[in-house]
């Protein structure tokens, strides 16, 4: 895998066989007994990887994004466990195995074409994986602590910072109290709003990232200063971009989704916060993004369905660089495509998403932005499984049609695009009045 590439290994992904086998001393070990005793053991042959020198990389590279102590909320998901030292990994080394071996992890749902496509692309190579499980079947030895690699910046800085993986937020927006969903409460859509002072924010300034922490129930949030849905990394504008957040005083408005099971005792309160670093004096913004939401309309999924799909077009009015995509289903969502058909008639598949899964909504932001010129037509398509054989299917005797709550459906396919020409917008000088209508 690229240097710059992390996985994260999350509870969903991680239920398989218990870590310890009860062995009779009496009895021979049979072959699986064997295996799991020499795990326990800490024996290993010369050839067997060992923790500091060859997994505790791969870990940095791939997992400790999130299993750390203060790891990641990647939109409500989070690490049950740290995978830092080498004891964590040690007593976890068996499912680390089966993660990797089934390749239920890491989550990443695009087609095995695109690797290399997209810069956040969590795929392990085929040689970190073969480690991986090597030192899991090898007896998980430790090897010489001398060998290990230095502590990464990213879990310095969240060890610091409470577990803001950006560094401390120059803000913090919340709402003055948490809120609160009864036992019977199903699925909610409520608008909650924060109060942004004058002395927090005295003047315009230019977002450099959004990061969320979400309490539980939430689906989805929708704001003024940025959305999150299951699975999403933090939102964070590169050199050359931003995103203006007007000065106080005034209200930030969450549109909140919330979702849970319904039931006695499942009653829960719960909070936000939207931390937020601003750009510093002197940078400059280049580029203006734009986007569609590329919203499929006018469907309905006949009960049962196991392959219904729809799709719309979207016409490219002038030149820009595609920068990133996102579909957006529910639970009966299986499968996405971007296509692409240039002036010239050339055609392309920009993004298939064979996989879709609800709880990793993922962002794919490519490492080399395609260039699109006017004229350009791009076909969005979508595919939902409404049958039985849909394990995720809140019922597969109804028909569905567009709507809000989970067990409805939606049909999205965001899409952010930069335009060509530059600009130069220097952050800490007046700010044209374009932006501040």
């Amino acid at each position: 895998m690229r240097p710059t590439t992390r996985l994260t290994l999350l509870a969903s992904a991680l239920l398989v066989a218990p870590a310890f086998v009860a062995l009779a001393t009496a009895a021979p070990l049979t072959a699986q007994q064997a295996t799991f005793a020499a795990i326990g053991s800490g024996s290993a042959t010369d050839a067997t990887p060992t923790f500091y020198a060859d997994v505790l990389p791969v870990l940095q590279q791939n997992c400790q994004t999130c299993h750390q102590a203060a790891g990641l909320n990647m939109g409500g998901n989070l690490a049950p466990w740290p995978l830092v030292t080498y004891e964590d990994a040690r007593i976890r080394a068996p499912r680390i195995a089966s993660a990797v071996r089934e390749g239920r992890m890491p989550p990443w749902s695009a087609a095995d074409w695109h690797k290399g496509t997209f810069k956040n692309e969590r795929v392990l190579e085929d040689d970190e994986k073969a480690t991986l499980i090597a030192w899991a079947e090898g007896g998980t030895p430790a090897g010489n602590p001398a060998d290990a690699p230095p502590t990464p910046d990213f879990v310095k800085i969240a060890s610091e910072t409470d577990g803001w993986s950006r560094g401390e937020p120059d803000l913090i927006i919340e709402w003055a109290e948490p809120y609160c969903l009864d036992d019977d409460l199903r699925d909610e859509y409520v608008n909650l709003s924060a109060q942004i002072t004058e002395e927090m924010m005295p003047e315009d300034r230019w977002i450099k990232s959004i990061e969320y922490r979400n309490g539980p129930a939430v689906h989805h949030i929708i704001s003024a200063v940025g959305a999150l849905v299951p699975g999403a990394e933090p939102r964070v504008y590169e050199d050359g971009y931003g995103r203006l957040m007007r000065a106080g005083p005034r209200e930030v408005r969450f549109q909140m989704h919330f979702n849970k099971q319904p039931g006695p005792g499942t009653a829960v309160c719960t909070n936000i916060q939207a931390g937020i670093i601003f750009k510093e004096d002197g940078e400059v913004i280049r580029h203006v993004t734009g986007g569609n939401s590329l919203r499929i309309r006018d469907w309905e999924i006949p009960a049962g369905n196991p392959a219904y799909s729809a799709s719309v077009e979207y016409v490219f009015t002038e030149d820009v660089e595609i920068l990133s995509f996102m579909p957006h289903m529910h639970l009966r969502g299986t499968a996405a495509l971007y296509e692409i058909t240039y002036p010239d008639g050339r055609h392309e598949t920009l993004l298939h998403v064979p996989d879709y899964a609800f709880n990793w909504q993922h962002t794919y932001e490519f490492a080399e932005p395609p260039q699109v010129p006017a004229g350009s037509i791009m076909r969005f398509t979508l595919w939902w499984d409404n049958s039985e054989n849909n394990p995720s299917n809140p019922d597969p005797s109804a028909d569905v049609v567009w709507g809000l709550p989970t067990h409805a459906e939606m049909s999205q396919g965001y899409m952010n695009f930069r335009r060509l020409e530059e600009r130069h917008i220097v952050v800490g000088e007046p700010i044209p009045a374009e932006f501040r209508r």
